[in-house]
């Protein structure tokens, strides 16, 4: 038999016939309601058993439709919660108040990507949409999604590939995206595929987030207009810089009312003010010596002054080497007082 009805559309659009009561206000997945009895006894309970078989299917077929994520639903904002991982260092009050007008004149024209919620029965977890969901939350109405099972790799490839062809996330934002994913035990295949990014990309993303503090990031800012290369020069000089020295500049009051692109540029300027590091200077009673293996497993440096001398023992088998030659002191210490002119 054809199943008519099988992409969700509503009963409230198909006109009521003499056999059917209209139901009202009913809900898709919420559960079923029983149709108004008739006159007629063996009859009407044929047609029951009919109409409630019939509506099981189209409920059944709805939610399987939620579940692949064909079907628009309206949710309400108090019920979702925002991902697991947070993806922008701090949403933009102009961009929300320009979204915000559109949706005001136009409607949600793009709903946003939820899942059941993983930990909360009867709440759902963003994989997209934030924004979306911010400016409807404030507006008061009913967000516009799709509800899909995702487990939590979907959700984060959903996520980050959402934000690359959408929102245009700034390079420090998908580097410290990134790292959150890779703090989360999430393999570098999945953060890659998040990001849309190569293994050499993402390598560099990482370690600018390892050379950065997180705290200077924040006070700096999504920096939107400043790209990889920017940042690994900042990582690089950041070495000779005094950390709260930046922080104190960048939390002053003008400061903040300057945008995150030009406080990247004062931390750029306040370091290229900062004079280099002093070299070593080597006092005149000291001496260097320094000695490896042919198969260079071990580099061993000595200096000396009038009253020290000091060895280090450096490379992969240096603090085995070096552990070997405590061991043996006491030999040593021996052959070379047998060494000493009498």
């Amino acid at each position: 038999m054809a199943r008519k009805n099988l992409i969700g559309v509503s009963d409230d659009l198909i006109p009521p016939t003499q056999d059917q009561a209209p139901i009202v206000g009913s809900r898709p997945i919420a559960g079923l309601v029983p149709p108004l009895r008739n006159g007629s006894p063996v009859g009407g309970i044929t047609k029951t058993l009919g109409n409630i078989t019939s509506k099981m299917e189209r409920a059944q077929n709805l939610e399987k439709q939620l579940a692949e994520g064909i079907a628009i639903v309206e949710l309400d904002p108090a019920t979702i919660d925002g991902s697991f991982v947070r993806d922008r260092i701090a949403i933009d009050a102009a961009e929300l108040v320009k979204l915000s007008q559109q949706i005001k004149e136009h409607g949600q024209q793009v709903p946003i990507l939820v899942r059941p919620h993983p930990d909360a029965k009867g709440r759902y977890q963003v994989a997209y949409g934030h924004r979306r969901l911010a400016v409807v939350r404030d507006l008061g109405v009913k967000v516009k999604a799709v509800v899909r099972d995702l487990s939590d790799d979907q959700l984060v490839v959903s996520q980050g590939q959402e934000n690359n062809t959408r929102t245009n996330l700034s390079y420090i934002e998908r580097a410290l995206f990134a790292s959150r994913l890779e703090e989360r035990a999430f393999t570098r295949d999945i953060i890659m595929a998040a990001l849309g990014v190569d293994k050499a990309a993402l390598s560099k993303m990482l370690s600018v987030i390892n050379l950065v503090p997180l705290n200077l990031i924040e006070a700096i800012g999504a920096a939107s207009d400043v790209g990889r290369r920017r940042w690994m020069d900042l990582a690089e000089n950041l070495q000779r810089a005094e950390l709260d020295v930046l922080l104190t500049m960048l939390l002053s009051e003008d400061m903040r009312k300057r945008t995150s692109e030009e406080r990247f540029q004062a931390v750029v300027n306040s370091l290229a003010k900062q004079p280099e590091k002093s070299p070593l200077v080597v006092p005149k009673d000291t001496a260097l010596a320094t000695w490896a293996p042919g198969d260079g497993t071990v580099s061993v440096t000595f200096k000396k002054s009038a009253k020290k001398g000091v060895i280090a023992i450096e490379a992969p088998e240096g603090p085995m080497f070096a552990e070997f030659i405590t061991s043996q002191l006491e030999s040593l210490y021996e052959a070379f007082r047998k060494s000493k002119p009498q």
